[in-house]
Order: structure tokens, then sequence, then C-alpha cells
């Protein structure tokens, strides 16, 4: 079971922010190979959902309120370290992200930009591809949208 803590970009401390920093460019940029700016401004806007379990960071996102990221409420960034990927961690962090949104920013309506590969994942979440597959970061994705 991951404990969750969710936190503003003013509330992560130096430690969280370098820790969740190193983990997203371990995952996205060393693990699927992608050239992109990683610190995009948009952390300060985005709430950052922290999945520890023993202590030690090992799931992530970052939530927003509708407007600002997409029209709607959003997640993003989603990851879970790899050597803890077989345990479902994913599914208690979405959940928790999920719970966030409608906790602090009182929404109903989420969207994602999924990696197609993991459509199954978020299916079962709740979520539903919105339109055609397109390229982001040279990965196939869907938008997709979810009603909780």
């Amino acid at each position: 079971m991951l404990q969750i803590k969710v936190k503003s970009f003013d509330e992560l401390t130096k430690a969280e922010l370098y820790k969740l920093l190193q983990l997203r460019n371990q995952v996205f940029v060393l693990e699927q190979h992608c050239i992109y700016l990683d610190i995009d401004n948009k952390d300060q806007k985005a709430l950052h959902v922290l999945g520890y379990k023993n202590d030690e960071l090992i799931a992530y996102t970052r939530i927003f309120k509708a407007g600002d990221y997409l029209e709607e409420a959003s997640i993003g960034r989603v990851l879970v370290v790899k050597h803890e990927r077989k345990n479902a961690y994913g599914y208690q962090l979405m959940n928790a992200s999920i719970n966030a949104i409608k906790n602090y920013f009182k929404a109903s309506v989420i969207k994602i930009s999924a990696q197609c590969y993991l459509k199954k994942f978020y299916n079962d979440l709740g979520f539903k591809e919105q339109g055609k597959t397109y390229l982001e970061d040279d990965i196939p994705h869907i938008a997709m949208l979810g009603v909780f």
C-alpha cells in the first residue's frame, strides 16, 4: 500500500522536488527516450501527488484544475518506478489523483493524454478514448476522458 501525499509546489521540500524531478527524468527521458523539456513552468500551478513505499518516493503524478493546463481538470506525468510496477501501484496512484481532483478542485471530469499502450490500464480506471491517436514526444498517445 502506498502512502500518498498531495502537495502544492510551494509545499514541496527541496529534497522532494529533487527526487520527483529525478524520477520523471529516469522514466520519461532515460527509459522512454523522450527528449523534451520536463521543467516546463507548469509545476508551479500543479498539485503533486507523491506515492511512498517505506519512505521512498516510487510513484508520482501532477494534477491540474480545469483551465490551468487543459480545459478540463487533468492528470499528467504519471509514473511508477520500474522495479515496483508489478505491484499495481499505478492503480492506487491514479485513484489517489482522481480523488485529489475531486477533493481539491471539486471537479468530476478529468482529461488525460495517455500513452496508447496504457489504454486498458486507463479504461480500467474509468477513462474512455477521445478522438484519434497522435504522436507526443515520438510516442503514440490518445486523449482520454473520465467522469468520476
